[in-house]
Parts: structure tokens; C-alpha cells; sequence
């Protein structure tokens, strides 16, 4: 088997796929969180505490700036992300249980459609 053909086989594998959508879809959502943070939630944060803007809060220590704010954006971007992906699996886990739940039906084989044959000819003697 050739190199080629083992990453094609690799590559399109239905996991790795999904995995990779999840990963182009979990940096956006980042982005767009991020940018709701700094933009939006921050500076009302600062209005109500009376600072400029609390994403660009700095304490100063001695020469040193720590920037407080942006900690503080990273932090709650964490949360809200964390939220999110904990909630998208719940969903997907309470649907994976009902999938499981419903009872699977099978059909019946050739031996057990000729083996209930053969008991439905022996009852009627």
C-alpha cells in the first residue's frame, strides 16, 4: 500500500473530519467571543466601575506594568467559551442517549425465517 494511499485513507476518515470542522469552528467562535469581550462587555464593565476601559487596566508596580484587564478579558473568554462547549456536549450527549435508547430491530435471518417455518408446519400437524 502505497504512502499516498494510506494519508487518503487517513484523511478522510469520518472522525478526523469532524474533528477538523470542530477546530475551524471552535477558533471562530474564540475570535468572535474575544472581540465581544474587548469590545463590548469590557468597557461597560469599565463604566460601571468608573475606569476608561477595563481591558486596558494596568497596575503599576514600580517600572512594571500588569495588565489586570487583559487577564481579566482572557479569563472570562475562557469561562464563556468553556460554557458553551460544555452545553454543545450535553445536547450531543443527551441525543447520543436517546439514539442508544430506542431498541434496534433487527431483521430476522434466513435460518430463523426457515426454522419458524418449519415450527408453524409442525404445530398445524
Amino acid at each position: 500500500m502505497s504512502i499516498v494511499k494510506e494519508f487518503k485513507d487517513f484523511a478522510m476518515r469520518g472522525n478526523l473530519i469532524d474533528m477538523a470542522i470542530g477546530i475551524v469552528i471552535g477558533a471562530s467562535f474564540g475570535t468572535v467571543t474575544k472581540t465581544f469581550i474587548d469590545g463590548i462587555f469590557m468597557p461597560l464593565i469599565g463604566l460601571v466601575f468608573q475606569i476608561e476601559d477595563l481591558s486596558n487596566h494596568k497596575l503599576q508596580i514600580g517600572k512594571t506594568n500588569v495588565m489586570l484587564g487583559a487577564f481579566a478579558g482572557a479569563i472570562i473568554n475562557f469561562i464563556i467559551i468553556a460554557f458553551v462547549m460544555f452545553m454543545i456536549i450535553k445536547g450531543m450527549n443527551a441525543l447520543k442517549k436517546k439514539q442508544d435508547a430506542a431498541p434496534v430491530v433487527a431483521a430476522p435471518t434466513k435460518e430463523e425465517v426457515l426454522l419458524t417455518e418449519i415450527r408453524d408446519l409442525l404445530k398445524n400437524k
